[in-house]
């Protein structure tokens, strides 16, 4: 397994150890009860800042730093299945819109923000430290990993995570922007056919396809590096480029980073 592979696993699998303390963090339930009281909670102020960060670094978060994204990496090695089609990835956003409105909702009932406390119903700042908190945390386990067990792979990604979309709108509004930001950059004259990247992605993206079309900026990319790291050819690699504008508003290199100046000189370690 390459290096950046298994730093990235060691980081998934930290972040899912230290899931009971941060679990209220990454709360749907949290932010809504705070914008009841017109509090700025921990899981407002997480949420803003995955959208802030997408703006820069895309989905990384969820390839890098999940908790939840560390427990279906865990799930992998007994499940690995490819998801089929893509009609999944609406529901996070059936569930996104509404729970959105009911947040705004919630806070101008409250008469706007009041007040704003990171450790909002959290105990000194620690999630699940008591019997109900550790009740949802196994009720949250158990639906994740059910998903990714009985669906296959990063299946709660894919289909209801509720964080997702902040950051899908956040690739979208920097690539609209014309922002730099860590995107994955491809050579297609490298490129053998193989299907490798497709096979190995995560997220069961068609890597290839992106390749050949020079789209590689899928909303959906959660910037692993695993198909970076697993192609023989060096055809992939990350770099901080600025997209070209197109119909889709997903970038494909800017001309003036594919000049031999500008081009990434191989992957970054």
């Amino acid at each position: 397994m390459p290096r950046r592979q298994k730093i990235r696993r060691l980081l998934l699998f930290v972040s899912f150890l230290f899931f009971p303390a941060t679990l209220y963090y990454f709360s749907p339930y949290l932010i809504l009860t705070g914008g009841a009281a017109g509090v700025v909670s921990g899981s407002f102020l997480m949420f803003a800042a995955l959208f802030l960060g997408s703006l820069v670094f895309g989905r990384a978060f969820c390839g890098w730093l999940c908790p939840a994204g560390g427990l279906q990496e865990c799930c992998r090695t007994v499940v690995d299945t490819r998801l089929p089609g893509r009609r999944m990835d609406r529901i996070k956003f059936w569930i996104w819109v509404p729970w959105l409105i009911g947040i705004a909702a919630a806070f101008v009932h409250a008469g706007g923000i009041r007040s704003v406390h990171p450790f909002y119903m959290t105990n000194h700042g620690f999630s699940a430290a008591d019997l109900p908190g550790l009740a949802t945390y196994f009720a949250v386990v158990a639906l994740i990993a059910g998903l990714a067990m009985i669906t296959g792979r990063r299946a709660m990604c894919r289909s209801i995570c509720w964080m997702a979309p902040f950051m899908i709108l956040g690739v979208r509004l920097r690539n609209r922007l014309g922002l730099p930001s860590l995107r994955l950059v491809a050579d297609p004259s490298r490129c053998t056919g193989c299907g490798t990247c497709s096979r190995n992605c995560p997220m069961s993206l068609e890597v290839a396809r992106m390749v050949r079309s020079g789209r590689n900026d899928h909303p959906d990319c959660i910037l692993c590096g695993v198909c970076a790291d697993g192609c023989s050819r060096g055809v992939l690699s990350f770099a901080f480029q600025t997209p070209s504008r197109n119909s889709a508003g997903e970038g494909r290199p800017h001309p003036a980073a594919e000049s031999p100046s500008a081009a990434p000189s191989g992957k970054l370690h």
